[in-house]
């Protein structure tokens, strides 16, 4: 079976051409090895999948027929990631929510007060 019929059937993408597109991209490695769309995928290989700043692990166990269910995806694959994967993008969450994009609409209050306090200690020095 193709690598992005299989992503695509045990549900790892929501649609064939995002497999197709993250493997193109390089997103998707078998042994360290980025592959093509059309890479045949045999049992017991383990993947690399890069989705949402997480680098998946996935063991194959078997493969589908055809799209399975959420509730049978674990006859398929197997999901090594290890933990410290997913503990990192929580702490990566948490950093992104505190501060704002640069450029979106007027300074806050600490902004403000951080920009006096900085044009101040630069007149200070002249």
């Amino acid at each position: 079976m193709r690598i992005d019929k299989y992503l695509w059937c045990i549900r790892v993408f929501k649609t064939r051409s995002l497999a197709t597109t993250a493997c193109k991209k390089g997103q998707v490695k078998i042994d360290n090895t980025s592959i093509k769309p059309s890479k045949e995928v045999f049992g017991n290989e383990l993947l690399l999948v890069r989705k949402n700043q997480i680098n998946y692990q996935i063991k194959v166990l078997d493969l589908p027929e055809s799209r399975v269910g959420a509730k049978l995806v674990d006859q398929y694959r197997k999901d090594v990631t290890p933990k410290e994967a997913f503990e990192k993008n929580e702490m990566l969450k948490f950093a992104k929510d505190y501060y704002r994009k640069k450029g979106t609409g007027r300074p806050t209050k600490k902004d403000r007060r951080d920009i006096d306090d900085y044009q101040e200690d630069t007149t200070e020095e002249i």
